[in-house]
């Protein structure tokens, strides 16, 4: 064979190739475009959701497995204003809530509160930066974050969700976020992966869509003599 009609091989071999990743990533794009679409629609129509939660924290330092923690969450979203949190929290017994980006932490059996930006949220107060992408429009995410589409998975419970990968733009606190959506385009499950690879991932289950929540219900009473801690 003429070194001519070999180098035109190759050269057939790498075009061929070439089309197929195009075609591929346009593939990919599409996908993205339409989880994105049918997320803003899920995110207009939702008025408030009771659901439980499951949160897995893992310690990339130490290896060791998941620190399980489970409860109740509602979210009230309102426009023009961040959406208000509340999460019960069972085993340890904990409630939290946010309110105008600044969060409530209590602890009955320390009869403490911890307060503070929700910016900069550490332990179970995690959960609230999960909550935040079901608050997100279809702008905002492709504003904020370069968006890899990764598969079709099946999270805990049974139900089949796309899975994006989420990598800030500009310097966040933490290196990465994917999300697994489900057909309504609903985020089921969110992991948030730090800086020192540490992870937080939360799962929602049991959904009540639309619900009546009165706006009192974020609020955390605390007892008397209850000692207050800013962080």
């Amino acid at each position: 064979m003429s070194k001519f009609i070999k180098n035109m091989i190759a050269v057939a071999v790498v075009a061929f190739v070439m089309a197929g990743v195009s075609v591929t990533q346009t593939h990919a794009q599409g996908i993205v475009s339409d989880i994105l679409q049918r997320m803003d629609a899920q995110n207009k129509s939702l008025s408030s959701l009771r659901a439980n939660v499951r949160m897995a924290k893992v310690n990339a330092q130490l290896g060791d497995d998941a620190d399980i923690t489970e409860g109740t969450a509602i979210y009230l979203p309102r426009k023009g204003k961040d959406a208000l949190v509340r999460i019960d929290w069972r085993k340890p017994d904990e409630s939290f809530a946010v309110v105008d980006k600044q969060y409530v932490i209590y602890r009955p059996r320390l009869a403490t509160a911890y307060t503070g930006s929700t910016t900069k949220a550490t332990g179970n107060a995690k959960a609230s930066s999960a909550l935040a992408f079901m608050n997100m429009s279809k702008v905002q995410l492709k504003q904020n974050y370069s968006i890899s589409y990764i598969g079709e998975e099946t999270v805990a419970g049974g139900t089949k969700t796309w899975h994006l990968q989420l990598t800030p733009k500009v310097a966040a606190t933490y290196k990465s976020a994917d999300i697994w959506v489900d057909s309504n385009g609903f985020p089921m499950q969110t992991k948030i992966v730090e800086n020192n690879n540490d992870s937080t991932t939360v799962l929602l289950s049991s959904l009540e869509k639309n619900v009546t929540l009165n706006g009192n219900l974020f609020k955390i009473v605390l007892p008397n003599g209850t000692k207050i801690q800013k962080t």
